[in-house]
């Protein structure tokens, strides 16, 4: 069943291995410790390459890693539990060998009985459980069995009136009292007519009878008097009028309407640029700033605390007292003294780093997959102090976000667009969101920081959907062109290409990237349309528009006040241009702009949910509204941001 079996250190050393099959394993492997265990996703410990399914379990005492693989299509439920005896087996049997840490002159070759011993006890206990037939359920563990006689016998006495028609008495009856009375009739108002003379009989005479048959014909022929006053009737409407507004937007309004302080001087936009926006020009050469780290003072405060908060806890008569401080990492204090670091301790502890995360922002999908990490990497762990604890906790979850946060791979902008300007063609970038993420603020602060660098760039109004979206890039490219001038650069440097609105976005894509290439422009940056991840018609046109084009980089634009929807929205747009593309080997989503970043103080949260999710990097980070706010992502600060109580 099993195809292939392998013990390695953490170090990379293979100290045992079993073959089933003539199969290249190595990928597999390689790919398991390239994408999990190194990128701290160690959470799930199921991983599928190809036709093959690793599983993995760590020994975080000895350093050592178990892998296991079988084909994609088997079912094996006992895998996870031979793993669990293999690593106890190889652990008890090569205890002292393990402690000294020297692998490189022992032979774990006589480790082959055993396992072959494991394995085949295990495939047949899996046998008799797969053929056993299911028990029947006893009476002891049925819902009937917690119930008492009494409680299934009904009495006449509990049975309440409810309020449906069979407990309404028909009109004209009157419910009898309890004690066998007979009713009072309702008393009938007092009559106008005449008084009533009653003869022997109990009747009336023939003469009261008499004058009240001449009332009522009297009364009848009376007509009542109106109280009701008719209201005077309402003018009719002559016709529709239309509204008269002030300052209604007319020619003759304009100059009421010009609030703008500065006026046209010959035909120039240099009225456009504010004495502010002026003193930026000359600051974004290079390569873009970090964002601020926390500073050496807040480290210092923090390790102080921890300090002294260990000191009290030494002192029994104060340990209550100071068990509210510490942040998530005050769960640890009751493992003071243990020897190992197990599941059932790590926990708690767990559990409160998961609530502190989600707290910070962070998807409640990425804090479990994060904290399992952690727990997995903790879990065998001897340490003995609870200062060793605490620091070695924070910095297990502070090198686990700061691996997540590490790009795999170079993204280097300005360099990109030289070489491409080498090979005499233009760099495309694609920028993609939802709506109201800021796409067109950064793709113009993404402009400002390449033309600091003496790089020409033409803007693609691709977004033909919302209104405004055009002429809200006019107004960039005049202000940008106004803070860099023709005459100091001997050309215009931001250009714009547009052909209004409804048309198709990729083929205006598709001919911008041809108009730069026609007139040696250096960069082509590509605005789109906002789009919700469930959009399948704007889904599917994204992703023509990127096969089409085939642009060198794919940014999506977020929003760093998200949590969940991070998540949720990442996926969506990643898997509509994978499902779209018709092609073996689609392009997705390869940087991410986070915004916003200025709002959120140290709810970092949202980085933390895009990395995991999709593996790509965070290029830029927007940190305000001039075209100078732009930063790198210090992972460090972002962690130090996010682990802060």
């Amino acid at each position: 069943m099993l195809d292939f079996f392998t013990i390695f250190s953490k170090g990379g050393i293979v100290l045992w291995c079993f073959q089933g099959t003539s199969q290249l394993f190595t990928p597999s492997v390689n790919a398991l410790i390239k994408s999990v265990i190194l990128q701290e996703r160690s959470g799930n410990n199921s991983f599928s390459h190809e036709s093959l399914t690793l599983k993995y379990k760590l020994d975080n005492e000895f350093e050592l890693v178990f892998v296991v693989a079988y084909q994609n299509i088997l079912q094996l439920s006992y895998v996870d539990k031979f793993l669990s005896d293999i690593q106890l087996k190889f652990r008890d049997s090569y205890k002292n060998v393990l402690l000294n840490g020297h692998y490189g002159g022992q032979n774990f070759d006589d480790f082959s009985e055993p396992f072959s011993i494991i394995l085949k006890a295990t495939e047949e206990e899996a046998k008799k459980e797969q053929t056993a037939k299911k028990k029947m359920r006893t009476f002891e563990d049925s819902l009937k069995s917690k119930k008492t006689v009494s409680s299934m016998i009904e009495k006449k006495d509990d049975k309440k009136i409810g309020k449906g028609k069979e407990n309404k008495l028909p009109k004209g009856k009157v419910e009898a009292p309890s004690n066998g009375s007979l009713p009072t009739p309702p008393s009938s108002p007092p009559s106008s007519l005449s008084p009533v003379n009653v003869n022997g009989d109990g009747g009336l005479d023939e003469e009261t009878r008499l004058k009240n048959l001449q009332k009522l014909i009297m009364s009848k022929g009376k007509k009542k008097p109106s109280t009701t006053n008719k209201s005077p009737e309402a003018p009719k409407r002559k016709g529709k009028q239309g509204t008269k507004w002030d300052n209604g937007g007319s020619t003759k309004d304009t100059e009421t309407l010009d609030f703008n302080p500065f006026t046209p001087e010959n035909g120039s936009d240099s009225y456009l640029v504010t004495p502010a926006e002026q003193v930026q020009v000359g600051r974004m050469s290079g390569p873009i700033k970090d964002i601020d780290s926390a500073s050496d003072e807040e480290e210092e405060n923090f390790d102080d605390e921890e300090e002294e908060e260990e000191i009290v806890q030494t002192k029994k008569d104060v340990s209550h007292a100071k068990s509210s401080k510490g942040g998530m990492f005050s769960m640890f204090r009751n493992l003071v003294g243990s020897k190992t670091l197990t599941a059932e301790h790590l926990r708690p502890a767990l559990d409160k780093m998961k609530d502190h995360l989600i707290a910070k922002n962070v998807a409640a999908d990425i804090a479990d997959k994060l904290c399992t990490s952690v727990g997995s990497k903790l879990e065998g762990k001897i340490l003995g102090t609870f200062g060793s604890v605490a620091t070695t906790v924070r910095n297990t979850l502070q090198e686990a976000c700061v691996q997540i946060l590490s790009p795999r791979r170079r993204v280097d902008i300005l360099r990109d667009a030289m070489e491409a300007k080498q090979q005499k063609r233009p760099y495309v970038i694609t920028f993609c969101g939802v709506n109201g993420v800021g796409k067109s603020t950064n793709l113009a602060k993404v402009c400002f920081w390449l033309v600091e660098n003496g790089l020409s760039v033409l803007i693609a109004a691709c977004d033909t959907f919302r209104s405004g979206a055009v002429e809200q890039l006019r107004t960039h490219v005049r202000k940008l062109n106004a803070l860099h001038p023709k005459g100091t650069h001997g050309r215009e440097m931001v250009q714009l290409y547009e052909r209004g609105y409804g048309k198709d976005s990729a083929g205006i894509a598709m001919e911008a990237v041809a108009s730069a290439r026609d007139y040696h422009i250096d960069v082509v940056l590509i605005d789109t349309a906002g789009r919700m991840q469930d959009n399948e018609p704007l889904m599917r046109a994204l992703s023509k528009l990127v096969k089409v084009n085939q642009p060198d980089l794919v940014l999506f634009v977020g929003e760093a006040l998200v949590g969940n929807e991070a998540v949720d929205q990442l996926m969506k747009f990643n898997q509509a241009l994978a499902d779209h593309s018709q092609s073996t080997n689609p392009r997705l989503i390869d940087g991410i702009i986070l915004t916003k970043f200025d709002t959120i103080d140290d709810k970092v949260g949202a980085a933390i949910s895009m990395t995991y999710t999709t593996g790509q990097p965070i290029v830029f980070v927007g940190t305000g509204q001039t075209y100078s706010d732009l930063r790198n992502l210090n992972a460090k600060a972002v962690v130090s941001a996010l682990l802060k109580p």
